[in-house]
């Protein structure tokens, strides 16, 4: 008794948890008892129509009458067993590693890495760092000895002391020496290499001490003082008058004069021109370009960035050069994510941020799958190697060892899995010869196929992670589907069922006519033969084409050559050159100058409205053919299979 009640409460529990999953995305139509959700046709009724998918009734109704037509076709399709046809299940499954490819890394790597680095460069960051020298390469005992100096130093900041002072003494960075470690205002994406502070900058809180964080050039320690909006970027041009071996008053009077005539309307571009002392940009009327920050002096930098309008042009200011007064040209805001997306994701792949978060990505699934290894193994791999192994000549040992190497989410892979990828692997092989040791070289190989495995398994999992991969590789999948149906029921029986065309020809009857048409002789004539023109053009008036050619033709030297030409009235875009249509009409002379020869037509006969032979019209009447096979199609599998649409579902959707 116990025992049937807990099972009976489990299927009730079981029941409520599938009545929420539908409530969640209900079935919105079935074909044949298999179920199309709303999340599906949400998904491809938004995708196709794009910014016109405004679920109106009107355009959700048509979109609902084709996709229900397209179920169809991809129902008979597997009923067909197309779905089973292997030449289909590799072009799928090309597709799917393919897909997977770009689409892991994207969404796991570049798409995060791109949102990261818009969302940062919206604030500019003041900043101050010292800097531990320590070689990218090193390794080791010189790599702990470094952060524990950084950590000693650390520990003096924590108990009160001056930074900048600190600084001074201690920060490789040479500039540090007069300012104290501050850097100023920066904002991201920092230089390549520099990933590591850009992410512990703008994590930390202000005036705190970051733990020591490693970039190429070393360990660092950082310190926020303040944040503001990113200033983006400002296009100027410059007047600059050099305080150097010059009287400063004479100076300042001089810049002041020149704001005086900006101010009574004279041009600032002839002003530059004419008094600049800056000799890179005077002669391009004072032009700079754009203004980032942390690049030009900072009281240029804030003067250029305080112009509030283009066109205008700030007061003069002083710089360690001399006097300056700056023009604003335009300003570039921080766009819209859509709008910078392209130019991010091709700025990180340039990064070394971009592998550093693909092997962190390759970590997160070692993590997730359990992975562990026995690398004990590799060590003896590599006692058996010679330097055949860095040529094309290597082949794998033939007995393959079942030792395992790696388990992976349950999985064994093994030393016998490794040696196929090792021979496989010739390029990399044969790149690291005369640079890498045996042993070094086996070890690339092997994080390599670790990797490799890696993302493999990941790629297995993305329709699971994502519904929008899954969305796609459907998507894909019955477009296989409906093609191949398609081709068999239709598009193969239009071309190739003469006496179908033939019989279906005969009720389109009047469909498709000719308009009044005009036989036309077309006279060429060499462009070195230009003096007969003008007489063939009045012999051909009153003669036929066989004596024009008889009287004109006598000479190889004469360049003359005829074609007949059937032309359609209001269709045919040589017709517009006859001024009557008439039999007798002759056009004007025409020269193709790129072929340096003279043309003329006559009119000689008129052949009145008819209708079109099978053969004259024959693509559109096999286009019209496959869409009445089409249809014809689709009422027999309407007949075949049961449609049901949920209206309730349906009207749920609509907005307008």
């Amino acid at each position: 008794m116990a025992k049937n009640l807990l099972l009976l409460i489990g299927c009730f529990f079981s029941l409520m948890v599938f009545s929420q999953a539908q409530d969640k995305d209900p079935v919105l139509f079935t074909v044949d008892g298999t179920p199309v959700h709303v999340s599906e046709f949400k998904y491809i009724y938004s995708k196709t129509n794009g910014k016109n998918a405004d679920f109106s009734r009107a355009t959700l109704q048509e979109y609902l009458d084709l996709y229900t037509k397209f179920k169809l076709k991809v129902k008979k399709a597997k009923d067909m067993k197309l779905d089973t046809v292997q030449v289909l299940q590799e072009e799928l499954a090309g597709y799917r590693r393919q897909l997977a490819d770009s689409y892991l890394l994207n969404k796991q790597v570049t798409e995060k890495l791109t949102k990261e680095l818009f969302e940062r460069s919206q604030y500019d960051l003041d900043i101050s760092h010292i800097l531990f020298a320590l070689p990218a390469e090193a390794k080791g005992a010189d790599t702990v000895s470094t952060f524990r100096q950084a950590m000693e130093v650390r520990a003096r900041l924590l108990k009160g002391e001056d930074f900048a002072t600190i600084a001074k003494q201690v920060s490789a960075d040479k500039s540090a020496a007069t300012n104290g470690g501050n850097i100023g205002f920066v904002t991201a994406m920092f230089p390549n290499g520099f990933y590591p502070l850009e992410s512990v900058a703008y994590r930390s809180s202000f005036d705190q001490v970051s733990m020591p964080v490693r970039t190429s050039v070393g360990y660092h320690l950082v310190k926020v003082h303040s944040k503001r909006p990113a200033r983006g970027e400002v296009e100027v041009a410059h007047i600059l008058l050099r305080t150097e071996d010059a009287d400063a008053m004479a100076v300042k009077m001089q810049i002041d004069t020149l704001y005086a005539a900006l101010k009574k309307g004279l041009n600032f571009e002839e002003l530059a021109a004419k008094n600049s002392q800056d000799t890179r940009t005077a002669d391009k009327g004072g032009y700079v370009g754009f203004v980032t920050i942390n690049r030009f002096e900072q009281a240029f930098e804030d003067a250029a960035f305080s112009v509030a309008k283009d066109g205008d042009y700030s007061k003069p200011f002083q710089t360690s050069v001399g006097w300056h007064i700056i023009k604003r040209i335009s300003k570039k805001e921080i766009q819209p994510y859509d709008q910078m997306r392209g130019q991010l994701e091709a700025r990180i792949k340039r990064d070394a941020r971009f592998e550093m978060a693909r092997k962190a990505m390759v970590d997160d699934i070692k993590r997730e799958t359990g992975f562990k290894d026995y690398p004990n193994l590799l060590a003896d791999f590599a006692t058996t190697l010679n330097d055949t192994f860095f040529t094309f000549q290597w082949r794998a040992p033939q007995q393959r060892t079942g030792n395992v190497l790696f388990t992976m989410a349950k999985k064994a892979y093994t030393m016998g899995d490794f040696y196929q990828f090792v021979e496989n692997a010739t390029r990399q092989r044969m790149r690291m010869s005369g640079e890498t040791s045996l042993d070094a070289a086996v070890q690339n190989l092997y994080e390599e196929y670790v990797n490799e495995s890696c993302l493999r398994y990941e790629e297995q999992r993305l329709d699971q992670k994502y519904p929008e991969f899954k969305a796609l590789l459907r998507e894909y999948e019955e477009g296989i589907l409906l093609f191949e149906a398609t081709r068999i029921n239709v598009w193969d029986k239009a071309s190739l069922d003469t006496v179908g065309l033939k019989n279906y020809f005969k009720t389109l009857k009047g469909k498709y006519r000719w308009e009044e048409r005009a036989v036309t002789s077309v006279f060429f004539v060499d462009g070195t033969s230009k003096s007969v023109l003008e007489p063939m053009r009045e012999y051909a008036r009153k003669h036929s084409t066989e004596e024009v050619l008889e009287k004109f033709n006598q000479s190889d030297s004469i360049g003359i050559r005829y074609e007949e030409m059937v032309l359609e009235k209001g269709k045919s875009p040589e017709a517009s050159d006859l001024k009557e249509w008439k039999v007798g009409e002759i056009t004007i002379a025409k020269l193709d100058r790129q072929n340096n020869e003279y043309s003329f037509r006559k009119v000689e006969k008129i052949l009145p409205p008819q209708d079109k032979l099978l053969n004259e019209a024959r693509g559109y009447i096999i286009a019209d053919y496959q869409d009445h096979l089409e249809q014809q199609w689709v009422n027999e599998l309407k007949k075949q299979y049961s449609i049901k649409v949920e209206k309730a579902v349906f009207e749920s959707l609509i907005k307008k």
